[in-house]
């Protein structure tokens, strides 16, 4: 196995083992008092961290709009809404971004484009859907959704 192998299987660890104990931290009694948007976006930013992306700015507002997470993905700019459902099987969570609300982040992107001199950088919007709590939690990457 070449050096590569060994550090993409160890990677591939590594990730794992994150979610797993994200799972087990969000089980604890006191993290129920934190709110359940802003549980989402932690785990988000960490579950986006793990897989290569860099966080640049959290809870962006502009032009009466908020984003949850900038990031970069590899000299990609990305906007993402997270979304956090506890039961996910009723109501996905990224059909909660409608497009009222993709207009908005729409707007505020433009905006950070702008005011970071950014312009020219390929951007996308990705949404994160989180559903569920503690061990049944499924967290899902939407890539360029809108």
């Amino acid at each position: 196995m070449s050096l590569d192998g060994i550090a993409a299987a160890l990677w591939r660890i590594r990730v794992a083992a994150g979610d797993c104990l994200d799972r087990w931290y969000e089980e604890l009694p006191w993290r129920a008092r934190v709110a359940l948007g802003r549980r989402g976006e932690q785990i988000a930013a960490r579950h986006l961290r793990r897989r290569g992306y860099r966080v640049l700015r959290r809870n962006y507002r502009a032009a009466g709009a908020e984003i949850d997470l900038v990031a970069l993905d590899r000299g990609t700019l990305v906007f993402v809404e997270v979304k956090t459902r506890l039961d996910g099987a009723r109501w996905p969570p990224a059909a909660a971004v409608d497009a009222r609300k993709r207009e908005r982040i729409r707007r505020a992107a433009g905006v950070y484009a702008q005011s970071h001199g950014v312009e020219r950088r390929p951007a996308r919007f990705d949404v994160v859907a989180i559903s569920g709590a503690g061990r049944a939690r499924r967290i899902e990457i939407l890539k360029d959704t809108f």
